[in-house]
């Protein structure tokens, strides 16, 4: 399983590190089974974190031809305000940052990615917010950091209150630290669960809460 974690201008470095280290602990433990790639829209390339002095580098471009999963992160910045702000204060804003992504390659190479058959795609905390603003998981199930779940509704998001939610190719987490539960799920789900679980232990990290999916009987709502 290859698996590339997108960077862009204001990425979330944790989005990134925290699942990265879990894919890279997978291969490592798994006998090579997950590669691991940080990549970008634009190719190799410096590129600035949303924290003050903190940078990844991308090594290649996002090739959904290459990944077997795609791993989207949100993005760090300030948040909305309901007083009046100057457009330089918006411009920082975390909404505006997620939708600078979409005047890149980016919402055109993850719509290769969902149209290809055995790809997956998944996200971070506001990754999910990218998706839904470019139009491509309308009609889908997704998690998000809980304040951009609204962002994900507008878009018309079935959006779920869980920690993972496992829509097939679209695989989604919560906030910020849920891109370690993601991650292990995904290991756990493409690689077996047996890896998935020595990488728990290696990190003294066990996954939180019931991973979500349309299946089963649906609950009836007390009253």
């Amino acid at each position: 399983m290859h698996v590339q974690f997108v960077l862009f201008d204001g990425f979330d470095p944790l989005d990134v590190i925290a699942p990265y280290e879990v894919a890279h602990a997978a291969g490592t433990l798994g006998g090579g089974a997950v590669t691991v790639e940080l990549v970008s829209a634009e190719g190799p390339r410096e590129v600035p974190a949303g924290l003050p002095n903190v940078s990844l580098r991308a090594v290649a471009v996002l090739d959904p031809a290459r990944a077997d999963v795609i791993v989207l992160p949100g993005a760090v910045g300030d948040l909305p305000t309901e007083r009046e702000i100057t457009e330089e204060e918006r411009a920082r804003t975390i909404p505006a940052i997620l939708a600078r992504t979409l005047e890149t390659e980016l919402p055109r190479l993850v719509k290769e990615a969902f149209d290809r058959e055995d790809t997956v795609v998944a996200t971070v905390c506001g990754g999910s917010m990218i998706l839904a603003m470019a139009g491509l998981i309308g009609g889908r199930h997704a998690t998000g950091h809980p304040m951009g779940r609204d962002v994900l509704e507008t878009a018309g998001v079935h959006a779920v209150d869980a920690r993972v939610v496992d829509d097939g190719d679209l695989v989604t987490g919560a906030g910020v630290t849920s891109g370690l539960d993601l991650a292990l799920y995904l290991v756990e789900r493409e690689v077996g669960s047996r890896v998935a679980h020595a990488v728990e232990e290696l990190f003294a990290h066990e996954r939180r809460g019931t991973v979500w999916t349309a299946t089963g009987a649906e609950p009836t709502v007390a009253r």
